[in-house]
């Protein structure tokens, strides 16, 4: 099954921060802490700053890709009041420990990419500016889907009893 081409897309640049790990089995951990309007001019993982134990590094660039089947979820999630953006990284096992692999205003999307082992996903606050162009979709392409309650079909008695001797049962 094919994806549809998003309707349009917003480019931002993703901040992560490396902490000494407290733990035994590995040296760092690694998380998500902002998300840029825009790209910035410095390559992927360029370090921002280093305090102590702790390092900032921008991650590069991701399109956040906006559709117009998932505008309900991207209106609820304006809607929480302090909506978020979900930040993916996929190890690499190279120089740099972790790949973006996609950034997303949908939370489904983002609950999504959270069931891949090995991956990290991380709820950053969603820029103002960002918010203001998804609201601007969400009010362009919304199309309230009324909820339709199905019916069960009534159960037949005649399939629920054993087959009369003599009578073939159903294949």
């Amino acid at each position: 099954m094919s994806v549809p081409p998003a309707l349009q897309t917003i480019v931002v640049g993703v901040v992560v921060e490396r902490r000494k790990a407290q733990s035994p089995w590995i040296d760092y951990t690694w998380r998500a802490v902002s998300v840029l309007p825009g790209a910035a001019a410095a390559p992927a993982w360029t370090v921002l700053a280093e305090q102590g134990e702790r390092t900032t590094i921008y991650a590069g660039s991701a399109e956040i890709a906006l559709f117009r089947t998932e505008t309900g979820n991207y209106r609820d999630n304006l809607d929480s009041g302090a909506p978020l953006l979900w930040v993916a990284l996929r190890p690499t096992g190279g120089e740099s420990p972790y790949e973006l692999f996609g950034v997303s205003a949908d939370p489904a999307e983002g609950e999504g990419w959270s069931q891949s082992p090995g991956d990290l996903v991380d709820a950053v606050a969603m820029p103002e500016q960002v918010r203001a162009l998804i609201e601007d979709f969400v009010a362009e392409h919304h199309v309230e889907q009324p909820f339709i309650k199905r019916k069960r079909s009534r159960a037949d008695p005649e399939l629920l009893t054993r087959s009369a001797p003599g009578r073939k049962e159903r294949e």
